[in-house]
């Protein structure tokens, strides 16, 4: 029997594509690149080995933005505002590679920028512009500006839109300002909260240094180990599918402490779950303490994330999750808890080195929207507090209207609640970062910028 022919299919598009793509659909929606790339990765077929490549790509694109812009500008005569899109970020793909990316050649950075091009279905008089813009950046490298310097100012790139910037140096001083731009602007070091029900700190990185994967203690959690020079996969990590660790930053991983000293039996709810980081810590207490813990989040996408960790991490686990929303815990009469902890929706300003397109994807009028979300959070979680129960509402924001704002208004509304100290909850070492009776780092080489705070209700 003749076999039947199937369907010409097109053939899979490379890194180089999925990451112009995803820079061009992230310019449209505001959306995080993540899932963009994710969805484009399927959507275009691309092999799982490139996908790797193509988030460095991006993350490294969104990191030194203006840096490769201010290139564009002296290599090309016409203004940039003026370009199509997919011609613009593919400049910028092909101009980070050649100019950070010193582990790919130049020939494969060109032509695979190019050939992207070409797949986009653009005209070829396009195709030859951008091989023609990538090739005089190459011939050109020796008297171009250095990536850690902007002629004019003649100090390091910000990188960081004008609006977040002005905000830094207004409060932190120039200093701190351009110190936290800098920070933001390197790879972040990949850190594990390790799985205290699976294995220890101490054998998970004799585990690490037998694998030959460098990787040191945190410096403020007690669980968490640091990879300073890991490029790989996650999940080929030694320990992943036995739930030996999750990657949380340390700061993260101290939130969860706040709740404490927990009661014996007592109700924990996790209100803003998400992908299930801070559930973890609390299951893992749930056995000495005979915790009962409820896990909640209400999008789609996180949900089954949140499901997906605490399979691998905690299989069998007492814990209850929910895909709803606090109002509809509330409206359910679902309390009250001992302890609730609020990790709100915020801009995510202290973690733009983590995630680079959320200093592009902000505004200054987003900051407003969210305390109003971040209030309404609060108040549901305080209809839901137990007397003499703790309600921690933590962000990984810098900025004072989703941080001590939101909790001075809400103790005005809400007179039964008080502040309290957070330092003796944590590790002596992150006494550093309390501040008006409020865990707040900013983001540096060690931790990533988060504020929390812990009041208790009379």
């Amino acid at each position: 029997m003749p076999r039947i022919p199937q369907k010409n299919r097109k053939p899979p598009k490379t890194a180089r594509y999925a990451a112009i793509e995803t820079l061009c659909r992230m310019e449209r929606s505001r959306s995080p690149v993540k899932p963009l790339l994710e969805g484009i990765g399927v959507e275009c077929r691309v092999p799982a080995a490139d996908r790797g490549l193509a988030m460095t790509i991006v993350y490294g694109v969104l990191r030194h933005r203006q840096y490769l812009e201010s290139l564009m500008d002296r290599l090309c005569r016409h203004p940039r505002h003026k370009f199509d899109p997919f011609i613009l970020h593919s400049l910028e793909v092909g101009l980070f590679q050649l100019l950070r990316l010193d582990r790919i050649p130049q020939s494969a950075a060109v032509n695979e920028t190019v050939q992207a091009v070409k797949a986009a279905g653009l005209p070829q008089r396009l195709q030859g512009f951008v091989n023609g813009i990538l090739r005089e950046s190459i011939r050109q490298r020796p008297t171009l500006p250095g990536i850690d310097t902007d002629p004019q100012s003649g100090r390091p790139w910000l990188n960081h839109p004008a609006w977040l910037t002005n905000r830094w140096r207004q409060r932190f001083g120039e200093d701190e300002m351009r110190r936290i731009c800098a920070s933001n602007n390197e790879e972040p070091t990949l850190v594990l909260k390790i799985n205290g029900t699976a294995t220890t700190r101490e054998q998970y990185r004799m585990s690490l240094t037998s694998a030959g994967i460098a990787c040191r203690d945190g410096l403020f959690a007690p669980q968490a180990l640091a990879l300073p020079d890991c490029q790989g996969a996650i999940p080929l990590l030694p320990g992943y599918a036995a739930g030996h660790f999750l990657v949380q930053d340390e700061a993260t991983q101290l939130a969860p402490l706040l709740l404490g000293p927990f009661r014996p039996g007592g109700r924990y709810l996790d209100a803003c779950a998400g992908l299930g980081g801070k559930t973890c810590h609390l299951i893992e207490l749930e056995h000495d303490l005979a915790l009962r813990i409820t896990a909640i989040e209400p999008d789609p996408y996180r949900y089954r994330k949140l499901g997906e960790n605490l399979q691998r991490l905690y299989p069998g686990t007492g814990c209850t999750t929910r895909q709803c929303t606090l109002q509809d815990l509330v409206a359910a009469g679902d309390g009250p808890f001992d302890g609730i902890l609020v990790d709100a929706p915020c801009s995510g300003t202290g973690v733009t080195g983590r995630h680079p397109d959320i200093r592009w994807n902000r505004t200054e009028a987003d900051l407003l929207r969210y305390q109003a979300t971040q209030l309404e959070l609060l108040d549901q979680a305080a209809a839901m507090t137990a007397a003499g129960g703790i309600l921690v509402y933590a962000t990984c924001s810098l900025e004072p209207e989703e941080n001590e704002e939101v909790i001075r208004l809400f103790l005005l509304r809400h007179d039964q609640f008080r502040l309290t100290d957070p330092e003796p909850l944590l590790p002596s070492a992150a006494g550093r970062f309390i501040a008006d009776r409020c865990f707040a780092p900013r983001p540096d080489a060690t931790i990533d910028g988060f504020f929390a705070a812990r009041m208790v209700r009379r």
